[in-house]
């Protein structure tokens, strides 16, 4: 019994403090943070009792494992996703259809915001590691497209703009655990096996979809609402085109090296 009062006194914490919509922001990029290094330590913690190859990897590899191939950045990925697929595909939050009041540029709720929050804090947190280990991690390009989508999740969060947009390019994420699975294979020695060259297809059709064709429709969503778009504040404004145009630059860049990435694996299996 004399714990009650102090749980409720917590519940109400949480409810008016750390939940409350001028908090949310601030807390879900904490939280997604939080969730980070809660992540590494679990799979470190993990790998190494119950996955045997683990030990046999060199520290930097180790690492590379807890947070950009196995760990952090695949449960992101999933999660993230998850998020964005919802907000585009089925939720009524940015339908033209829908009786919500006000352009749908400027539209956002509590959950779209914890959403951008929490990839925010992800960013953030991969990005320092990427700094602080350069460039084991990844180089000046990793660097650019982290600092890049940071920035445009951000602002998107913080000022509730072009929330639509900012998740549909977030559906690109969903590339990444095969991309990751392709990292653990080569890891592992099982580039010539089965599972190595369907994993190599799934990344070929996943990065058509997301990154190519889907940035082509957000494109074509930014045109037909035009008028909506050109009412938002001018730094918004700006990445609306700059980030998608940019980030599809990398995206061909990269799918250019997955279809030749493909054809070699098809050529020596042949």
């Amino acid at each position: 019994m004399d714990v009650m009062p102090y749980q409720n006194q917590a519940e109400g914490f949480v409810k008016r403090y750390l939940l409350a919509d001028p908090c949310l922001p601030y807390t879900s990029v904490l939280a997604g943070i939080f969730l980070c290094k809660m992540v590494y330590d679990l799979m470190e913690s993990f790998s190494s009792i119950h996955i045997k190859s683990y030990s046999a990897l060199t520290k930097m590899k180790r690492i590379e494992w807890n947070n950009r191939r196995v760990g952090i950045s695949t449960v992101h990925a999933i999660f993230i996703s998850l998020m964005a697929l919802y907000f585009v595909f089925f939720s009524d939050l940015f339908s033209d259809q829908t009786s919500l009041q006000g352009l749908m540029v400027f539209r956002s709720s509590p959950l779209s915001n914890f959403g951008l929050g929490v990839s925010v804090g992800y960013f953030l947190a991969d990005l320092g590691m990427i700094i602080w280990l350069y460039p084991s991690l990844g180089g000046l390009e990793y660097i650019f497209h982290h600092s890049l989508s940071g920035v445009a999740v951000a602002y998107s969060l913080f000022s509730g703009e072009a929330q639509l947009y900012t998740y549909m390019v977030l559906i690109s994420e969903v590339t990444t655990p095969s991309i990751n699975l392709r990292w653990y294979l080569d890891t592992a020695g099982l580039k010539r096996s089965k599972a190595y060259l369907i994993n190599g297809v799934a990344i070929f059709l996943a990065w058509l979809t997301a990154r190519i064709l889907l940035f082509i429709y957000m494109f074509y969503h930014v045109y037909i609402h035009y008028d909506q778009v050109v009412q938002m504040n001018t730094f918004g404004y700006l990445l609306v085109f700059v980030v998608p145009i940019a980030l599809s630059v990398m995206n061909l860049m990269w799918f250019g090296k997955i279809v030749k990435g493909l054809k070699k694996t098809l050529e020596k299996r042949q």
